[in-house]
């Protein structure tokens, strides 16, 4: 889904091409994590779980605005973005899995999805532990002359990290290509940012570094199109960071092993009728860019491809002993003390 080139950073109307590859994308994403799941119900996945549905926008808007070459790195809800950026999701469903023909060979699980052929540098289980290393690589690509960016994605809860501020604080001094995105979904774990922050519009928190910051309604991804863009336009020009606030929302659980009971049926319900996906299929038929029964056809495609996903994944094999000895260190014969 990444284009060639970044879009203006001027609000526009989008066309049907772009439109249609959101709805597809977020579609994919959905049903991925849908039947993700149930899988783990059925205790064919285990481990963390941390599920995507209803932030789909967040990763869409951006792969958009974007373009190839870019970087992005988040925190452990990452199933949605390698599978936005075009990783093949039999890989990631495979991860899930623990198989060795998973995007990281099954050994990081649902929350360490890697894939460096499309610029996707995990997937990080530590809470706020990529924010710094996102402004690593935006130095990275400072460094080398390049005009990429790096979007760093991280929850609401990282925010009151050290690492969140050390990053912020030097990203801004040196000027770094990097874009920070606070996916706020509303809760830290269970527990609301009201009742764990003093400053509830986080996106503020950047005024203290003079950083370029904005709060986005992330439920649409025009919206989140058109901040990514604005901000991957300022750091392409040596202007440095901006932190962009994606105001979004869960409609499941922290984790597979969350009941939610911290929140109201009401609030869930009207967080779903701002749901991404069906916003942009609202657009895509008042523009006429596609009939509800194509529309529909291209559900059903993702659901199958998500079936297919489910197959590749139980037909793959555990990783082999051996592989635990390796991809740990880059010395290849390092000495493990196996005895």
């Amino acid at each position: 889904m990444a284009t060639k080139k970044s879009k203006s950073a001027n609000k526009k109307s989008f066309d049907k091409e772009t439109y249609m590859e959101w709805f597809r994308s977020m579609s994919l994403m959905r049903r991925f994590e849908e039947k993700a799941g149930q899988l783990y119900g059925q205790q064919k996945i285990s481990g963390f779980c941390h599920l995507y549905i209803g932030q789909e926008a967040c990763v869409a808007g951006a792969v958009s605005a974007l373009k190839k070459g870019d970087k992005y790195i988040t925190a452990y809800r990452d199933h949605a973005h390698p599978i936005g950026l075009g990783t093949d999701p039999k890989a990631v469903m495979a991860e899930l899995f623990g198989k060795e023909t998973g995007v990281s060979k099954g050994k990081g699980g649902s929350m360490h999805m890697f894939d460096k052929e499309n610029h996707f540098f995990g997937g990080h289980g530590i809470v706020g532990g990529q924010i710094p290393l996102g402004a690593g690589i935006a130095f990275s690509e400072q460094y080398k002359g390049t005009d990429n960016v790096c979007i760093t994605y991280m929850g609401d809860g990282a925010v009151r990290q050290g690492a969140f501020h050390e990053a912020l604080n030097m990203a801004m001094s040196m000027k770094l290509p990097v874009i920070f995105a606070i996916e706020n979904n509303g809760y830290a774990m269970g527990t609301s940012v009201q009742r764990t922050s003093n400053v509830t519009e986080l996106h503020t928190l950047g005024e203290a570094y003079d950083m370029p910051s904005k709060g986005v309604d992330a439920m649409n991804v025009e919206n989140v199109h058109n901040a990514v863009a604005e901000a991957a336009e300022r750091a392409r020009k040596g202007d440095g960071p901006t932190l962009l606030e994606f105001r979004t929302y869960r409609y499941k659980g922290h984790s597979m092993s969350d009941p939610a009971k911290y929140r109201t049926k009401e609030e869930l319900e009207e967080y779903k009728g701002k749901d991404p996906i069906e916003q942009a299929k609202e657009a895509i038929l008042k523009n006429k860019y596609a009939t509800e029964d194509e529309l529909k056809e291209i559900d059903n495609e993702a659901k199958e491809q998500v079936k297919e996903c489910v197959k590749f994944a139980e037909e793959s094999d555990f990783p082999h002993v051996d592989e635990v000895y390796k991809d740990v260190y880059a010395q290849k014969d390092y000495p493990f003390i196996v005895d």
